[in-house]
Order: structure tokens, then C-alpha cells, then sequence
């Protein structure tokens, strides 16, 4: 039988952390990110000592897990003494739900003489623990609250943005969940608890009252040269950055953060409740947090994959006006750890000898990207900036590369910086679909003819930001035109052959520009996304010259086309 003596010896790894609501969503989130530390002792802690010793038992690790029964409305004292913990962590909350006494266990651990991070998203609590700031330098003691991705990744993230504006006027930020991420119970209590309710945020240059899930903006995530999530459709949330950045860059006029849930469905019932809160109709959303749990856990469908978006306006240094941008991507279950990976941080900083300055504070100013890189490493994350304003300005394929742009080889980059009136050619191979339904197709839109070392000639026109392409195989001519997509297509490259047009997403990998279709539309109606053609396609380069291959398979109709070929620019007159 497992034992789970507490008894500290000398073999005892170095650090003794208790996570109260240990085996929650968040705190488990972050015992399983720091179960590989050999150094850490992990207290696993709640009301139900069968929950944590359930949880301790099923997880393979490397630091010593230990399950406890803790209970933060009972006298904290004893239990302190008895786990001699050196490090606290509170995940359990609603932080907006802790009473008249919400500080009691930072003050236990002040007294305790542990350091105390917690998952705060109550900007009222948040701020509020600097009022124990003095108690905690006396006693040595770091206190840090809101220690999450709202407010320390957007933290961070403004920091790295900041360096090329003089002045920053305001903030937007956004977090779009995986629709298959599990969201706690006491998540939905918190957000149904304020949905709707008047609450302070920086607007206007002041603080003044706005009413959370009832403001609607949309997003597109879109790192640099990688697949973007879908046009997501963001509410605003109570968070901690609503008011603290404003501390942090005093200039600031507005802040503005939301959250993007997904099945949309469901966003928009919640809105829509939000306002009866807001008009007075309803009280309060708070009784129907158990329903909007069951829901959520029901209704799941979309691609699992999650995001996360801040953008930064002001001025440059030359007065300018500057609009910079950083998004995120995360794959599968990875993206719903990253609210765990600011404690995971410090945690790991202490261990290597790193230790938080004494003081009680919001955690905003804890992490710096660079910081957040270290423990996104390994993890299916994508992540870049964009020079919104510089962007408006470029070609079609740059403007929506990015940054990204530049890591393509020259050979790619040079067709498509291309002028009016540009024409390259050279030499392809083709081959056709076989059945009448894929030839009838392939016809209509005016693909060539099957054939092997056909001459091939492609002729670019720029007008009034759209680029027309026009393709030239042995005589046989078809065009498209091309423009950035706009509203929920953006940071895509619409493409359009007659009646159909396609969005397709640009990816970056091993040196090929990739194109994959995200969706079609014919006379402008959006088509079934299962039904859209499909294919390998990308661009590459080869001893310096311009390589494509492209292929159009339909679901239903097979190949409809594949060709391949080469390209040089000819020489202009």
C-alpha cells in the first residue's frame, strides 16, 4: 500500500509546493507540468482527500505527489504547519466569490513564511492584495496575484512590442479556446457571476464602467506563415488587465480583452443573456453556471486547436502611427496548459535559484516573453509578430505572410514582389482526372490539357490591389484573381476562377510556401467546408530557380488536376 508520510528528511527534494485545488483544472494542469521536476514535492490538496489521493495515484512522475485534505475556510495555521509548505499556490477560486475575508490565505501564508502565487482572474482581487504588500517584505515573502496568462503573457507581450512605440494608446486582447478544453466549474461560476454586471475598465483615458460579454469584436489568430484558427468572435471578459495595464503604461487610453468560446452557438446564447443582465431583466447569470458547465461539456465540435491574440496601437518614435500585433497558436491538448505555464515559470526559476523580489503585487510584471518561450519549447505552439500598419502596405503574398516572408527562399520571394505586368515562364508537367465529371470540370474552368513538357507562361496584372493571374499552358489559357481575404477570411489569400472562389491559407514549412484551402464559396455563398477540393500544393525552390506543384482533387470527383513544373521571370523590354 502507498504510503503518504509527509515526514521531511534529508533526501527530501528542495522545494515543497502545495496547490490548493490540486486536483482541479487548473491546479492539475500545473502538477502535470511540473511532475517531471525530480526536486519538487507536490502537495495535491482539496477538500476531498479521496480526490487528491486519486489524482496522486494515477500519474506517473518524477517529483514526490503527495495527496491532502486542506479546507481554506478552517483554521489555516495547523494545516500549514503540518504540510510545511514553501511555496502556495491557490487554484481553486472564483476569486470573485472569496467572502469578506478574500486575503485569508495569503495571509496565512505570509505568517507561514511561504511564497503564494494564485490563478486570479478578479481584477478587484488582484489589486487589492497590494494592500499586504508591507507584511510580505517584512517577512521576506513573495506574493504574487493573477499569475496567469491574463495579466502576465499579455504583459509580457506588451513589453516585447513596446520597444518601437513612444506612446502606447491601447490594448486589445483575446483568448480563444480549444471547443474540446475542458473549462472548470468554478471558470464558468466566475464568468457567469460578472456576465452583464457593471465593471471598471480603462476607457476613454479614465476609468469607467462596461459590461462584460455584452461587447463583441472578432479576431483572426494568425502567426506568421502558419495555419490560422478560424474568424473567432470575442466577448469581452472581467480581467485582471482591464485596469492594471493601465498601471503599467500610465498613458494608455483603452484596454480591452475578451474571450472567443466556441461552438459560436453557444457564444451567442450566453450573450444574449448577458444583455437581459445588463438591461435589468435578470439579476444575475450566476444560478445558471451549473447549466452552462453541462452544455459546454455537450455541445463540442470545430478543430482542437486553440489561440491567443494582443494587439498594440499608439505612436512611433517619428509620431507615426504604429498597430503591432502577437498571436498564438496551440495544437490539441496542449493550448489549455498555457494559463498554468506563468507558475510552472517561477516554480522552475526558484529551483534554479531564481527567486521573486519580497512584496505583494499583481503578477503582470513577472514573466517576460522570453521566459514564456522556455516552457512553450517542445509544445505544438506557434507564435509571432506583425507589423499591422507595415503589412497594409506590401504585395498581396507578404502582407499576409508576415514576417514569415523573409524565411521563404529568395527564388519564391522574387515571384511574388512581382510589378504589373510581370511574366514568367517555363516548363510543366500535367496530368488530368480521368472520370467525365473531373474532365468536365477541369474544362469548364479551363485547366490545361494532360501532356509532359508543356511550355508554360504566367503573366501578373495588379488592379486596385487585386493580382490577376493569368496561366498560359502550351496555348491554353485560365486565370484567377487574387486579393487579401477580408472580414472572416482574414489573413487569407481569396482566390477566384470564375463563379468559385477559394481561401487559402499560407504555411511556411521546410522552405515551401504550402496553399490549403479553408474554405470555398460559389457566388459568394459559403459551400460545405467536406465537400472542398483538397490537394498537395506548394511552391519550393531548387538550385535557385522557382518550382511549383499544385493539385485539385475533389471528395467526390477524384483528381480534377495536377501539374508541376518550373518558372523564371523573362526579361522586361
Amino acid at each position: 500500500m502507498r504510503s503518504w508520510s509527509l515526514a521531511v528528511t534529508a533526501s527530501s527534494p528542495s522545494l515543497r509546493v502545495l496547490i490548493v485545488g490540486g486536483y482541479g483544472i487548473f491546479g492539475g494542469r500545473l502538477a502535470e507540468l511540473l511532475a517531471d521536476e525530480p526536486r519538487l514535492t507536490l502537495i495535491i490538496a482539496g477538500r476531498s482527500l479521496a480526490k487528491a489521493e486519486f489524482f496522486c495515484a494515477s500519474r506517473p512522475v518524477r517529483a514526490r505527489l503527495f495527496p491532502a485534505e486542506f479546507d481554506r475556510d478552517q483554521p489555516l495555521e495547523p494545516q500549514l504547519r503540518a504540510l510545511k509548505p514553501d511555496v502556495i499556490v491557490d487554484a481553486s477560486g472564483p476569486f470573485q466569490d472569496y467572502g469578506k475575508q478574500p486575503y485569508r490565505l495569503i495571509e496565512a501564508a505570509i505568517a507561514h513564511g511561504a511564497d503564494y502565487f494564485d490563478f486570479s482572474d478578479g481584477a478587484a482581487f488582484v489589486r487589492g492584495v497590494t494592500g499586504l504588500d508591507a507584511a510580505a517584505r517584512q517577512r521576506g515573502v513573495a506574493i504574487l496575484s493573477g499569475v496567469s496568462s491574463f495579466p502576465v503573457l499579455t504583459a509580457a507581450v506588451v513589453r516585447h512590442l513596446a520597444g518601437a512605440f513612444s506612446r502606447i494608446d491601447a490594448i486589445r486582447a483575446g483568448i480563444a479556446p480549444s471547443p474540446h478544453a475542458i473549462v472548470g466549474e468554478n471558470v464558468l461560476r466566475a464568468i457567469a457571476g460578472y456576465a452583464g454586471q457593471a465593471v471598471p475598465a480603462r476607457r476613454r483615458g479614465q476609468t469607467l464602467l462596461v459590461h462584460p460579454l455584452t461587447e463583441t469584436c472578432r479576431f483572426t489568430i494568425a502567426p506568421p506563415g502558419k495555419l490560422p484558427l478560424p474568424n473567432t468572435l470575442f466577448s469581452l471578459v472581467e480581467v485582471p488587465d482591464l485596469l492594471l495595464l493601465a498601471d503599467l503604461w500610465p498613458g494608455l487610453r483603452s484596454v480591452w480583452v475578451g474571450a472567443g468560446p466556441r461552438p459560436e452557438i453557444l457564444h451567442h446564447c450566453l450573450i444574449g443573456l448577458s444583455l437581459l443582465v445588463r438591461w435589468k431583466i435578470l439579476p444575475s447569470l450566476a444560478p445558471l453556471a451549473g447549466l452552462f458547465l453541462r452544455a459546454g461539456r455537450i455541445l463540442r465540435w470545430g478543430s482542437h486547436r486553440g489561440g491567443m491574440v494582443v494587439e498594440v496601437e499608439g505612436a512611433g518614435h517619428r509620431g507615426e502611427k504604429l498597430a503591432r500585433g502577437w498571436h498564438l497558436t496551440a495544437e490539441g491538448d496542449d493550448g489549455p496548459y498555457i494559463p498554468a505555464m506563468a507558475i510552472e515559470a517561477l516554480i522552475r526559476q526558484r529551483l534554479d535559484g531564481t527567486r521573486p523580489e519580497p512584496g505583494a503585487r499583481s503578477a503582470a510584471g513577472a514573466l517576460t516573453l522570453a521566459d514564456y518561450d522556455r516552457v512553450f519549447a517542445g509544445r505544438p505552439f506557434a507564435h509571432g509578430t506583425r507589423d499591422l500598419a507595415a503589412e497594409a502596405s506590401l504585395p498581396l503574398y507578404p502582407r499576409i505572410l508576415g514576417s514569415a516572408y523573409q524565411d521563404l527562399p529568395p527564388a519564391i520571394q522574387a515571384l511574388h514582389r512581382h510589378e504589373a505586368g510581370h511574366v514568367v515562364s517555363g516548363r510543366a508537367s500535367v496530368e488530368r482526372g480521368k472520370g467525365l465529371l473531373s474532365r468536365l470540370v477541369g474544362a469548364l474552368v479551363g485547366f490545361p490539357e494532360a501532356g509532359t513538357d508543356v511550355p508554360v507562361r504566367v503573366t501578373f496584372e495588379i488592379e486596385d490591389g487585386r493580382e490577376v493571374w493569368t496561366r498560359e499552358f502550351a496555348g491554353r489559357r485560365f486565370r484567377s484573381v487574387q486579393t487579401a481575404g477580408r472580414g472572416r477570411n482574414a489573413y487569407l489569400v481569396d482566390e477566384r476562377f470564375g463563379l468559385l472562389s477559394f481561401a487559402l491559407a499560407l504555411l511556411v514549412e521546410d522552405g515551401r510556401l504550402k496553399l490549403v484551402v479553408r474554405n470555398w464559396r460559389f457566388l459568394g455563398l459559403r459551400l460545405p467546408r467536406f465537400l472542398a477540393p483538397s490537394g498537395d500544393s506548394f511552391e519550393s525552390a531548387e538550385d535557385g530557380r522557382f518550382n511549383f506543384h499544385v493539385e485539385i482533387a475533389h471528395p467526390l470527383l477524384g483528381l480534377i488536376v495536377r501539374y508541376k513544373g518550373w518558372l523564371v521571370s523573362e526579361p522586361r523590354n
